[in-house]
């Protein structure tokens, strides 16, 4: 697949430069911040080779390509956003050279539409700008913001949990097949790389979350780091010693935003020449000092809360619960927003060493393969047919977005199969309360870092068959074949 014309064609109905005002990624999807966009720009991007679907966010266009694809294609595609950027910066007026006046005088009209036209289009990508920055004031209520900012600082921790829950899956199942294993170095090696990120993770949550707060991402690193350091232990404050790493995630956030707030006042109040060695010094002084007093303790309540709620809940609710979450997770990641349960996932596999809560909504993408399925088995349109078989191995290894527009949301009753389906398998998996050591993958992937692996396969195959059955049963209207 040639990365680089992708790219270019992403750019040819994107662009100009000056239409692209930001471009980032995460997991699956290029997200364009653009100042105008139109439906059939919408459209033409849905055909272009390699692109799974298209989601038009309101302030992002979300381009789905796929792990490892989009990290591809967005490096292209950044390229080519550079160099045409780079291109579009005043040129040098000098020609070198004597003009006659004949040729002169023939260029000038020319010229003069030439001005005309690009002072027209950027008098309409001037509106564009003005008309789109007003609808993103209006949408960037503080709850969108929030949401936002937490799923970015985040999403970059994903590959990290990825290969450090897989290597800790991987041993669990090794270690049950030859318990005599776990006595070796190799194991006991490989157990310190599978549980890294929870020792580094409040540095890395540290430090992103004082970037996307505005303050300086190495105070806020340090920052998660003093909470969690040890030698917290030896120190008896108020009723007694404090407890290194209370709070987790919860707390470090808090801690971050804190540094950051304080940080902006410093360097209002601070006079310039000084403001290089006192500002980090107070803006830790002051946000430490707080965290430990205050931050620290409500980041623990919090966390214990997360942590009853979501146990209590699957726990005491079962297989209801199971249903009601496997059900409802789909439409969350048809809008884009799954990620922000990314710091409770990171939160109860930082408390308990598992996430409880993965495995249920990861059986939602197991509905949809099997409304998919059912979808193929019935439809007489051979592109739909192709579509599916094309979607259906990425669907089955995690990737939702391919299956949710191109098959079932477009259908329409199909996806209300699909949600039927990851309730039936998100049913298995509380009733058992199977756990996952990792988070970041779906799917039959997801199975070697469970705790109970047989259970979580018996979901997955629940899923797939409840979605199956309930597609088939709805029914849906089969498109004609395009002449």
């Amino acid at each position: 697949m040639n990365y680089t014309d992708i790219a270019r064609q992403v750019f040819a109905l994107t662009g100009p430069a000056d239409n692209i005002e930001s471009a980032t990624h995460c997991m699956t999807r290029l997200r364009l911040v653009l100042h105008d966009k139109k439906p059939e720009q919408i459209e033409a991007l849905k055909k272009i080779e390699g692109v799974l679907g298209v989601y038009d966010a309101g302030e992002e266009l979300q381009i789905i390509f796929g792990p490892g694809r989009v990290d591809r294609v967005t490096e292209a595609f950044l390229q080519k956003l550079e160099a045409a950027r780079s291109s579009a910066s005043p040129a040098s007026s000098s020609s070198g050279g004597a003009q006659s006046v004949g040729q002169s005088a023939a260029a000038e009209p020319t010229a003069q539409v030439e001005s005309a036209t690009q002072a027209a289009s950027k008098a309409e990508i001037g509106d564009g700008k003005a008309l789109h920055a007003k609808i993103r004031a209006k949408n960037a209520t503080p709850v969108k913001l929030l949401f936002k900012r937490i799923a970015s600082i985040f999403i970059p921790l994903i590959p990290a949990f990825i290969a450090c829950g897989l290597i800790s899956g991987t041993l669990n199942v090794v270690s049950k097949v030859d318990p005599s294993f776990a006595q070796t170095a190799i194991y006991q090696l490989l157990a310190i790389g599978g549980s890294t990120v929870f020792w580094g993770m409040n540095l890395f949550v540290g430090y992103n979350a004082a970037k996307e707060f505005g303050g300086t991402p190495i105070l806020g690193g340090i920052l998660g780091a003093l909470l969690a350091h040890p030698g917290l232990a030896s120190v008896e404050l108020a009723d007694g010693p404090l407890v290194p790493g209370r709070g987790g995630v919860i707390s470090v956030l808090l801690v971050a935003a804190l540094a950051a707030f304080v940080e902006k006042r410093l360097r209002h109040i601070i006079p310039e020449m000084f403001s290089l060695f006192l500002t980090p010094l107070f803006t830790f002084l002051i946000a430490g000092t707080i965290a430990i007093c205050v931050l620290q303790p409500l980041g623990g309540f919090l966390s214990d809360c997360i942590g009853t709620a979501a146990t209590s809940a699957i726990g005491s609710g079962g297989a209801i619960t199971g249903f009601i979450l496997g059900g409802t997770f789909l439409p969350m990641v048809m809008l884009g927003i799954h990620q922000t349960l990314t710091p409770i996932h990171a939160e109860l596999l930082a408390r308990y060493g598992v996430t409880i809560l993965l495995p249920v909504l990861a059986m939602a993408g197991a509905g949809q393969v099997g409304a998919s399925f059912a979808v193929y088995c019935k439809t007489k349109n051979r592109f739909l047919k192709k579509t599916i078989a094309s979607a259906l191995p990425v669907g089955i290894m995690g990737v939702g977005e391919p299956l949710i527009y191109g098959v079932t949301l477009p259908l329409g009753k199909p996806f209300i199969g699909a949600c039927i389906g990851g309730a039936c398998g998100g049913a298995v998996q509380a009733q058992f309360m199977v756990g996952a050591a990792t988070l970041g993958i779906s799917g039959l992937p997801l199975a070697a870092a469970t705790d109970q692996i047989p259970v979580y396969l018996l979901g997955l195959v629940t899923a797939y068959i409840g979605g199956f059955i309930a597609t088939w049963l709805i029914g849906f209207d089969d498109p004609p074949e395009e002449s």
